[in-house]
């Protein structure tokens, strides 16, 4: 008995979607991919140091005490080699290509023109004193660190020292303003002028009715008192981003990269 005519059209079709290009090829690779298994912590929780770092730069990971235990030896590599360096670079070339271009709109830049700058990882390195106090990742003890504050011997952050003296070539006026209390005042002005640096205009340090102030409302009043003397606030530098944000602030601020602490 011959095949009926349906049945012949009905094997046709089955033969052509068998040896169809778009079905005998494999599928495209999924855009999708599963996150890569990392090493667990001794707590039993995922830690990727870099991304850690990542959200501590970006001020994503918010308020934190320590570096995380599994994190030290990340933290101290990154410290002691390239990159550290290389990233200071960066933001202090960014830093003076925006302070040269202000220079050129201005035509000339002038004395009311200030450049604030916080000290502790952005003018003075401590980390002479943290390489002995596990990279940040020991609590803090405040005791040992105003001994260390007191020998005075802190080096300087060299990209810094170069555009703390290019900003001084384009005459811009510099202001200190740091966390640290007005009895190390002579240690820090000693501290800064064995690192290299001169001619500051002012070294703002903390005062009795600035003790229990957050490091945001203490800065961001001095910035503010600076403003009402007439300073226009061209640019400022720190490592926290409690250097940065407030109120009266600078034209364009620059973070520096710490992954060692946090101030609030």
């Amino acid at each position: 008995m011959k095949p009926s005519r349906s049945l012949l059209l009905l094997l046709l079709l089955l033969l052509t979607l068998f040896t169809s290009p778009s079905l005998s090829r494999p599928a495209p690779p999924s855009l999708l991919r599963l996150p890569i298994d990392r090493p667990r912590s001794k707590s039993g929780a995922r830690r990727d140091c870099e991304s850690w770092r990542f959200t501590v730069e970006t001020n994503d990971a918010g308020p934190w005490k320590q570096v995380p235990g599994e994190c030290e030896a990340y933290v101290e590599a990154y410290l002691a080699g390239e990159r550290y360096a290389a990233d200071s670079r960066a933001v202090a070339e960014e830093s003076l290509a925006f302070a040269a271009g202000e220079s050129g709109r201005a035509g000339t830049v002038g004395g009311s023109d200030a450049w604030v700058f916080d000290v502790d990882e952005t003018l003075l390195s401590n980390l002479p004193y943290y390489a002995e106090n596990g990279y940040g990742a020991e609590i803090f003890n405040e005791t040992s660190f105003d001994e260390w504050v007191n020998v005075a011997r802190a080096p300087a952050l060299q990209s810094s020292l170069w555009l703390y003296q290019e900003l001084q070539n384009l005459g811009i006026t510099i202001i200190l303003l740091t966390g640290r209390s007005e009895f190390q005042r002579n240690a820090t002005e000693q501290n800064m002028l064995f690192a290299g640096y001169r001619l500051w205009e002012r070294l703002i340090l903390r005062q009795d009715s600035d003790m229990g102030k957050s490091a945001v409302v203490y800065k961001s009043e001095r910035r503010a008192e600076l403003v009402s003397e007439g300073y226009r606030i061209l640019g400022n530098s720190g490592d926290q981003w409690s250097d940065l944000l407030g109120f009266a602030l600078a034209k364009r601020s620059f973070k520096l990269p710490n992954p060692m602490y946090y101030i609030a």
